[in-house]
């Protein structure tokens, strides 16, 4: 068994599938229309038939009190794994990303976490 899928709720799909394909560089692998939504995926370019991240609608009642709940507390909705989490941190940063967390050792990982724009904040983790 393994990981296929997952999913962030997002505000905006548009804004998100911007931001996490022009900011993030994750590549789009579908578009599919659901109602007034879509099925909207993205992948790393390093492993395009690897996990998919759902960038999912936020239309459901539960949904904004679940991520003003995480946002509020600092807690990521989830993490991507990177090689250099200072690397990112300057990269991104340059790029206008906006940091609540800067890079952090801690013991065997290195963490950062960034708004993503959309309602969440992300993860970015460098295992030693």
């Amino acid at each position: 068994m393994r990981i296929h899928l997952t999913s962030v709720f997002v505000d905006d799909q548009d804004k998100a599938l911007r931001f996490y394909t022009d900011v993030l560089g994750f590549v789009k692998k579908t578009e599919v229309p659901v109602g007034e939504d879509r099925w909207l995926t993205v992948v790393s370019p390093e492993n395009p038939e690897g996990t998919e991240l759902l960038l999912e609608p936020a239309g459901h009642p539960a949904v904004k009190p679940y991520r003003e709940a995480l946002v509020e507390e600092g807690i990521p909705a989830t993490a991507f794994a990177v090689d250099d989490v200072r690397a990112e941190f300057d990269r991104l940063s340059e790029r206008g990303v906006r940091f609540t967390q800067e890079p952090l050792e801690m013991g065997s990982v290195t963490t950062a976490v960034l708004d993503d724009t959309c309602g969440n904040l992300i993860q970015i983790v460098q295992s030693a």
